[in-house]
């Protein structure tokens, strides 16, 4: 059996929650997406790809979905008013206090479902925290892997689509067409980033940057061709690719040599 947690009542909890249960928390944020999105996005897109998956492997896995974390670490869009963000510290707290939650109930498996880039290294570093503290198995998934994480963009991109670009553009027009200003969508790619060898985005040094500091529109990336076929398209085969990695998660456990 699968479904949300919120929807069923205390008591059935030790009967249905079991240590073959998958336990997803999907993760979004509320902060500026340029001036053609609204600030919804990846709560939107953590939210439903983690119901489309209930939809597709709720038949073969134990999973249960808890309710979206819609605020997270979005510090690098702060400068724009009304984006919201816990700090990390904040955040990892956050993040170890329903844990402890899931702990006290008989799922082993805790997978994180980012929907916002900015989280990704702080959420690897909570599943460690997780593991050591709860001794819960964790696992980090994502609808796609950030571009400055090692996941790629589009060509016209020069691969640097982080933040509002073409396939987030897409995918939220999919999802929500009645909610994106396409007349208000520019190109805003930093190619005089693509001259380095390391510091850049994908590049091996890492560097600390907010979305002001590539421009005033706060979006990185190029939008202008952005519809909703390409849209459908990555985000079914974002659903298909995170069923396997489920099927997978669902069974998995570390093994002693």
């Amino acid at each position: 059996m699968s479904g949300r947690l919120a929807d069923i009542t205390g008591p059935d909890i030790p009967e249905l929650i079991s240590d073959d249960s998958v336990i997803l928390l999907p993760v979004g944020a509320i902060e500026q997406h340029g001036p053609h999105l609204p600030m919804s996005v990846d709560t939107v897109i953590a939210e439903e790809t983690s119901n489309a998956l209930l939809d597709s492997v709720g038949d073969e896995i134990d999973l249960w979905l808890l309710p979206t974390l819609s605020i997270s670490k979005s510090n690098e869009h702060t400068w724009s008013p009304g984006t919201l963000s816990y700090g990390s510290t904040t955040m990892i707290s956050v993040l170890d206090d329903i844990a402890k939650c899931v702990s006290t109930t008989a799922a082993r498996r805790l997978v994180i479902l980012n929907g916002h880039g900015g989280n990704t290294s702080l959420l690897i570093t909570a599943c460690r925290d997780i593991r050591v503290a709860h001794g819960l198995l964790t696992f980090l998934v994502h609808p796609s892997v950030p571009p400055a994480s090692g996941g790629t963009s589009t060509e016209e991109e020069m691969g640097m689509g982080i933040h509002g670009g073409l396939n987030e553009t897409s995918v939220f027009s999919y999802l929500r067409p009645g909610e994106v200003r396409m007349e208000k969508a520019v190109r805003r790619v930093p190619e005089w980033m693509t001259e380095n060898k390391w510091v850049k985005f994908g590049g091996k040094v890492q560097f600390g940057w907010t979305s002001r500091d590539f421009g005033s529109e706060g979006l990185i990336g190029d939008p202008t061709d952005a519809n909703p076929k390409l849209g459908k398209e990555l985000f079914e085969s974002a659903v298909d690719s995170l069923a396997d990695q489920l099927r997978e998660i669902s069974c998995f456990d570390f093994q002693e040599y």
